[in-house]
């Protein structure tokens, strides 16, 4: 799964605020938040970790590493679907 300094760069590379990918993922800006800043995967749904994780890698970010083992992301051009 991801981890917030994932997201946290995923959207600085995008150059999104929290609130755009709130918007984008169809979430609140106070889930992002709570993502952005969770400590564990347990104090958020996962469904809506899932719901970041594909809107950012529908926009070309690409999750790389793990938990565990240096997480990072990559960009790429975005998918023709991936909206701001």
């Amino acid at each position: 799964m991801i981890v917030p300094s994932q997201i946290r760069a995923a959207r600085a590379m995008l150059g999104w605020s929290a609130k755009t990918l709130a918007t984008s993922a169809g979430l609140s800006l106070r889930t992002i938040q709570n993502i952005e800043t969770a400590d564990d995967e347990l104090s958020v749904r996962r469904s809506s970790i899932l719901a970041v994780k594909a809107t950012l890698e529908s926009a070309g970010i690409e999750f790389i590493g793990a938990r565990d083992d240096a997480p990072g992301i990559r960009i790429h051009a975005p998918k023709p679907d991936a909206t701001k």
